[in-house]
């Protein structure tokens, strides 16, 4: 069995890491190098980066912050944000990256996806899907992307574009529920088996975390792995901590 992997995500606006729910009402939780460094000693498996404000204010990623993480970092580092073409994605691994996240701009333009991993290889290239449930009390009628920050539906069934993405070339789903993001009331768990089901390629589960059963269920909902923000920066939880409570409820985990 493969090991699960478990994922600190750094949401950054102007050089600071922000926490908020369902996108909105951020505040300040730390600095990204800081918040890395401290991540990677706990046994992180890999950090994301998203640049949360670069798309809707039409501008690029900051790779200043790219490039002072990586200055201090040894593990895997996923980066999104602000990616609207092919070039974008090459400065980010320039920076530092290994691999890049693109939202807005592929369900734009879905030949970035190929162009990604023509370039720099399915094993760069992440498709980032924002998913919004149509009925927020059945799940059995979908989910919709949403995009720009979840600030605009697209009406693009979640399901179908996580198909398409990965016969585009994404080798890599971060899946993100609108609907749970920063409400700790776990992930959206029919979304992520959904999403499993219809792609053979990684989905990382994002939106929801509050505890290590969340993260269980996420796994037994197909999650290859695991994204969390709020229990790791708020210090509930060290990644140490939550690794070694997964282990205990059967999870395998590096440790």
């Amino acid at each position: 069995m493969l090991c699960r992997r478990i994922l600190p995500c750094l949401d950054v606006r102007d050089g600071r890491v922000v926490k908020g729910i369902k996108f909105q009402g951020l505040r300040d939780a730390g600095d990204p190098v800081e918040l890395c460094k401290a991540y990677q000693a706990q046994g992180a498996d890999e950090l994301v980066i998203l640049d949360v404000s670069a798309t809707p204010e039409g501008r690029g990623h900051q790779v200043e912050v790219i490039e002072a993480v990586r200055a201090i970092l040894s593990i895997p580092l996923t980066v999104g944000g602000g990616v609207r073409a092919a070039d974008d994605a090459r400065r980010l691994l320039d920076a530092g990256a290994d691999k890049v996240g693109v939202n807005t701009a592929a369900v734009i333009t879905p030949e970035i996806l190929s162009e990604m991993a023509r370039r720099f290889g399915s094993q760069c290239t992440v498709i980032a899907i924002d998913a919004k449930r149509r009925d927020p009390d059945d799940p059995s009628q979908g989910w919709d992307v949403v995009i720009r920050s979840g600030k605009e539906n697209t009406g693009l069934d979640a399901v179908e574009w996580a198909r398409q993405a990965a016969d585009l070339g994404a080798g890599e789903v971060l899946l993100t529920s609108w609907d749970r993001d920063g409400t700790r009331a776990g992930y959206d768990l029919a979304l992520l088996t959904a999403i499993s089901e219809a792609v053979d390629i990684p989905v990382i589960a994002s939106g929801g975390a509050a505890h290590v059963g969340h993260l269980v269920d996420a796994f037994d909902a197909g999650a290859d792995a695991v994204l969390a923000a709020s229990i790791f920066h708020d210090g509930e939880l060290t990644v140490g901590e939550l690794k070694d409570d997964l282990a205990e409820a059967g999870v395998e985990v590096r440790r």
